[in-house]
């Protein structure tokens, strides 16, 4: 079974307390950071142990390209995925082949590493955010749906289930919620009609959604995290999603206005979120944990479909794959190299 909380370790194994975190029925998911990365070996070692001891437990991270890609010693270094964007202007078919090899090449290496998915695509603007900023495909909804959507058909071919982030947007707000309140002054209708259309018009590829935590405060007093009118009228009743929702990290700044770690992640949980994440504070993890021990365990369904398909392959110190692999890598690097 599948507990509602994702959770982080501290370095390239895991230690005695690690494993007693892990067989906690309520831990469901780990997050692996930069820091625990030296090789695609040693990856492919610690993914197997965490599988030993827990064989139900979900592996995610971030690798998105650009900036925010925790697996690079080993592995292929990905564009920021608004480089994408800014090819789609001139030559909108080779950017679309170019997010679909980017996505498939991305997965097909997380996978390879015993990674059951990364938190990507990236769905918001390339607008006022600095924390999103070349994250984002493009500057408005046009360009991104399509680079996106390749993005994703690469991913799921590859064997990757697919989260979209941050809902219902966060590329039109300045303050970056890792540190400071993140607010959106705007009506429901100006967010519907600018930011949400890419999460809209991408659903059907979605398997999970990850919420801002921004608040909307002409729409709700909570962040979109926290707020059951964001995740159930909107999402699931109004848009009918029924693929998973992560809460974003419940160690950020924008999310501490729900108190401790244990409200917190109560209150993304009971606002309608699958899986709370709490990451870089195992103080507040070990919190957080202890607040969930009473409520019902997720949806298992949902969850089982972020389960991604790995190989069962040996992983060297540098990732060597198939004949595939080289042609589409060759690609990639050819166009980092163009600008």
């Amino acid at each position: 079974m599948i507990g509602a909380l994702m959770l982080d370790i501290a370095g390239t194994e895991l230690t005695q307390e690690d494993i007693e975190l892990l067989q906690a029925p309520q831990v469901g998911g780990m997050i692996l950071f930069a820091r625990n990365i030296e090789s695609p070996q040693q990856v492919r070692a610690l993914t197997d142990h965490m599988r030993q001891v827990r064989p139900d437990i979900l592996i995610a991270v971030d690798q998105e390209g650009g900036r925010v890609q925790r697996l690079r010693q080993g592995f292929t270094l990905l564009p920021a995925m608004g480089r994408l964007g800014e090819h789609y202007i001139h030559n909108p078919q080779q950017a679309i082949e170019l997010a679909e090899q980017c996505g498939w090449l991305m997965a097909i290496e997380v996978l390879a590493v015993g990674i059951d998915f990364s938190f990507a695509p990236v769905l918001d603007l390339n607008d006022v955010s600095d924390v999103i900023g070349d994250r984002g495909f493009a500057k408005n909804m046009q360009d991104i749906v399509p680079l996106a959507d390749a993005f994703m058909r690469g991913m799921k071919k590859a064997g990757m289930a697919t989260t979209g982030k941050h809902f219902p947007g966060h590329g039109s707000v300045k303050a970056d919620s890792h540190v400071a309140a993140a607010i959106d002054n705007r009506s429901y209708q100006e967010i519907y009609d600018k930011d949400m259309q890419s999460f809209i018009q991408l659903m059907p590829q979605l398997d999970a959604l990850m919420p801002a935590h921004v608040i909307y405060d002409q729409v709700d007093p909570n962040p979109a995290g926290f707020s059951p009118f964001w995740l159930q009228n909107v999402l699931r009743q109004q848009l009918k999603f029924d693929g998973v929702l992560f809460s974003d990290d419940l160690s950020m700044q924008a999310a501490c206005v729900a108190g401790g770690a244990d409200a917190r992640i109560q209150a993304a949980l009971n606002a309608g979120c699958d899986m709370g994440l709490v990451c870089n504070d195992r103080a507040a993890a070990c919190t957080a944990l202890d607040g969930i021990q009473q409520l019902a365990l997720p949806n298992q369904q949902r969850l089982e479909r972020m389960r991604g398909k790995i190989p069962n392959i040996q992983v060297g110190t540098t990732l060597t794959l198939d004949e595939n692999w080289q042609s589409v890598r060759k690609a990639i690097e050819e166009f980092k190299n163009s600008f």
